[in-house]
């Protein structure tokens, strides 16, 4: 008999280690069929909500916010490079060049759980993902997100409805709000059954294992 798990992923669109997490969660689900099936939900979570609409040199905002050196992003972006490799993701080898509002981006998303069929909004966050991290494109722009809509199999006339408007902006601070309130702060939050808390990009063996435990505990 199959057991399956709520997953709540919170995450952000810049962050390249939701990338890696995602893909590495994906690969453990692929692994406990048919034991182990997961409802995905995925959760805002906005890394620079102050990020404004030009965005901001990728070099310049990690050494402001982290007093990072030029030679230290450079290592680091080789291990997510890595480990984006291990669990099937691929960056953008020249790096993403600048960061951006993700807001817009975890609206789509928002819209896209509450009006999109099953699977859809998994779809669109992975469209996000690649598009940010594989293409150096901007989350931020609406005929990038209008795109990712679009791959995803979304309506695009109503994706276009939503960007132009306010719509699920209320939702998406609502649901930031609960999180970080909850002790949330940095991502990937993975979040089982409401109560398993796994933090990090973690390899896809880590989450192999957790799933596998919880789903027999359940």
């Amino acid at each position: 008999m199959t057991q399956t798990l709520k997953i709540d992923f919170v995450s952000d669109v810049s962050c390249p280690w939701c990338a890696i997490g995602l893909a590495a969660l994906e690969q453990a689900l692929a692994r406990v069929q048919p034991d182990v099936a997961a409802e995905l939900h995925f959760q805002p979570f906005e890394l620079n909500p102050q990020m404004g609409p030009e965005g901001q040199d990728i070099t310049e905002h990690l050494t402001q916010k982290y007093g990072s050196s030029a030679e230290q992003q450079a290592q680091i972006r080789e291990t997510i490079r890595q480990r984006g490799a291990e669990a099937g993701f691929v960056f953008k080898a020249e790096g993403r060049g600048r960061i951006w509002n993700t807001f817009d981006a975890h609206r789509l998303l928002t819209w896209a759980a509450a009006e999109g069929q099953p699977g859809q909004q998994h779809a669109l966050k992975k469209a996000l993902l690649e598009a940010y991290h594989g293409r150096a494109q901007s989350p931020a722009d609406h005929a990038v997100l209008l795109a990712c809509a679009q791959t995803a199999g979304l309506d695009a006339t109503r994706a276009a409805a939503v960007l132009a408007s306010d719509a699920f902006a209320d939702e998406v601070r609502e649901r930031e709000q609960f999180f970080t309130g909850h002790g949330i702060h940095s991502v990937p939050a993975v979040i089982i059954n409401d109560r398993h808390l796994i933090s990090g990009g973690q390899p896809a063996a880590v989450f192999e294992q957790a799933l596998r435990q919880i789903a027999a505990g359940a």
